[in-house]
């Protein structure tokens, strides 16, 4: 996930502030207004990608919008009872995401945007899926900087004013059942995929027995490698997350970490 280029040092530091607090009842109903309204509109626009009317005609300009909410998902506080709802609207855009990129054709040699970008695009914004669904079931705070997540820190004073424990819930096991059904079905669903791609090679193209064949495409992009491990991250954490299910409650120390 690309960094900002210019951050105001104020508006980084209340950012910081807002994600280690949880959301308030009516910051909550505000924030999923414009989550259900833009999962409407994402839904909307891929059902009609092959009309002229549709934004999202291209599958770039589909994981552009994609990610976009991707990015605000993240920002909500890793804390109850807001947690709950950062897992909830990450799977619904996990299954979104993973049900709709096969519905596009990556195009041919004379596309805009062309094959390779369309594939690089692809391949960087299901990496920060996984990343991203890495950091949310570590319960931490995500860094649109480092497009990673980090440690919530949070200082003896944020817990003194707090009347009740802050804690993290993690997810269900119904939820992480239905998050390996995901990561598995989709990546499933994009192999077969890419194996029924043929991209058309153009006349003027170098390349254009590689243009025929994605998947010598993929390894000469250097990015074969990607698409054979798929959400590694995520599913290397889940196989240990048995061990990890246990909830995080802040204690008033000095500074609480949670993990």
């Amino acid at each position: 996930m690309q960094a900002q280029d210019k951050i105001d040092p104020q508006s980084k530091g209340r950012n910081n502030e807002q994600r280690r607090r949880p959301l308030s009842s009516k910051q909550e109903r505000k924030l999923m207004d414009y989550l259900d309204e833009n999962f409407l509109e994402l839904t909307r626009n891929f059902k009609k990608r092959s009309e002229s009317t549709s934004s999202l005609k291209t599958l770039t300009a589909y994981l552009e919008a994609a990610r976009k909410l991707l990015g605000i998902i993240l920002q909500i506080p890793p804390l109850d009872p807001s947690a709950g709802l950062r897992i909830a609207y990450l799977l619904r855009l996990t299954g979104e995401v993973l049900g709709s990129i096969p519905g596009y054709s990556i195009g041919n040699s004379q596309s805009v945007p062309s094959v390779q970008e369309t594939l690089q695009e692809l391949a960087d914004f299901l990496d920060d899926l996984d990343q991203s669904w890495l950091a949310v079931l570590q319960g931490q705070v995500w860094d649109p900087e480092m497009a990673e997540g980090v440690d919530l820190v949070l200082p003896i004073d944020d817990i003194s004013r707090t009347p009740l424990p802050l804690k993290s819930t993690p997810p269900s096991q119904t939820e992480i059942a239905r998050l390996r059904s995901l990561l598995f079905a989709g990546e499933s669903s994009l192999e077969e995929w890419l194996t029924n791609q043929n991209a058309q090679p153009g006349e003027n193209t170098a390349d254009k027995d590689d243009l025929g064949d994605v998947t010598r495409m993929l390894e000469r992009m250097g990015l074969l490698e990607e698409f054979d491990s798929l959400f590694a991250r995520t599913l290397d954490y889940l196989g240990d997350f048995s061990g990890k299910v246990s909830q995080s409650i802040v204690n008033p120390d000095e500074e609480a970490l949670m993990e």
